[in-house]
């Protein structure tokens, strides 16, 4: 059923969100670090081993893939409320860290770009099909 993906979801968010209090209280800041990106993380993982093992009906896999499309703005949003103006007052330690993520993104969209066949996509000739036969 769809639901179970729904139920899949929440059980990773609750669990991500508990391990990011866990990590900022072991880093030393009062608020949930990372919550939302391990919760993601964890769906993804689950969805992998269950579909691995059979244990994940083709309806429950709907609903994990329609609430994890649905993530990706949830994250923005919830991005998007972090008031970036005392981030920047708090130090330089989020713009390091900014420019430290675009540049190892930047680094591995390189590699990888390396690593791909240099040949460029054509579409494969289609065949007629004869209605007839």
């Amino acid at each position: 059923m769809i639901i179970y993906g729904t139920a899949l979801l929440a059980a990773c968010h609750l669990l991500g969100l508990f391990l990011g209090d866990l990590l900022g209280s072991l880093i030393g800041v009062k608020s949930n670090v990372g919550g939302v990106g391990i919760a993601m993380l964890l769906l993804i993982f689950a969805r992998l081993y269950l579909h691995k093992r059979g244990w994940l009906p083709a309806e429950t896999e709907q609903g994990v893939a329609f609430w994890g499309a649905m993530y990706i703005p949830v994250v923005v949003a919830m991005a998007a409320t972090q008031n970036v103006v005392a981030a920047l007052r708090g130090g330089p330690v989020a713009v390091l860290g900014a420019l430290g993520a675009v540049l190892v993104c930047g680094c591995v969209i390189a590699l990888l770009n390396r690593g791909s066949s240099q040949h460029s996509w054509q579409p494969e000739a289609e065949t007629p099909q004869d209605p007839l036969a």
